[in-house]
Formats: C-alpha cells, structure tokens, sequence
C-alpha cells in the first residue's frame, strides 16, 4: 500500500511509530522514497523499506523515539557510505558521523549516564539502546 496520500503527503497511519512522532518533512522523505522504491524494486516491501529509511538518514538523526533533522546532510555510519552491498554495521538512525561533541549532546539531552567518559564509539551505542528503549517505551502507550 502507498506511504503517500492524494494530498501529496505521508499517510501518518502507513509509517513506522518513530517516523508517526516525527515532523512532517521527515515523514514526507520516508513515504516518497518508500514510494517509488516500491515501483522501482518490484514491489519488494523490505528492499523499499531499508532505501526509505537510508534517504531518511541523510537528513535526519533517530533521536529517543523520534527523527530530528541534522545539523549537516550526509550519511549518518559506514554503512550509508558504503552502499547496499555494505556489511558495516548500521547505526541504527544515530549519526555516528557526526562529532563527539554533537554526540555528546544527544547523549545529554537523552539522559544517559557515564557520557562524559565515554568515547565516540561508546556514545553512538550508548544512543542506540537509549533510542530503542525510548521506542519501547513510546510503543506500549
């Protein structure tokens, strides 16, 4: 079924629970790109799937149990840099690129203990499990 709306917008019903807590430009860019990877993958749900969540992570970051935009465009981890054929680990939405500094930061805004020990490596996972138990949380009401 179509991500996208006759109103030329995402259909919020459609999109995965972080994206339904995330601005509208945000779901826009995942609804269109989920769209037309569908017609160009024939179909293939999973393949447009893992492309519109790619797109996504160009321009925005998994912050808790939401998408912010980023500071810079670009690929969010390895993975994204890579391509498809990548076998790097993804970041899960965390702009592992993104300075320790910015890292920090989201690290701070979310609450996590122990940040200001913590190097870039461990802050990227650190704001990976924070993000997926805000999700949980998020997802149970």
């Amino acid at each position: 079924m179509p991500k996208t709306g006759k109103n030329d917008h995402a259909r919020k019903n459609e999109l995965p629970s972080t994206l339904q807590r995330s601005e509208q430009k945000a779901q826009d860019t995942f609804a269109k790109t989920y769209d037309s990877a569908m017609e160009s993958y024939d179909n293939d749900s999973s393949r447009a799937a893992r492309t519109a969540f790619a797109s996504l992570k160009h321009s925005y970051e998994k912050v808790g149990d939401h998408w912010e935009p980023k500071d810079e465009r670009g690929p969010s981890d390895a993975r994204a840099e890579e391509g498809a054929d990548s076998t790097s680990p993804t970041a899960g939405g965390v702009d592992a690129n993104a300075s320790k500094e910015h890292l920090y930061g989201k690290a701070q805004q979310l609450g996590i203990k122990g940040r200001s020990k913590m190097n870039k490596d461990e802050l990227v996972e650190a704001l990976q499990k924070a993000n997926d138990a805000a999700t949980r949380r998020a997802r149970k009401g």
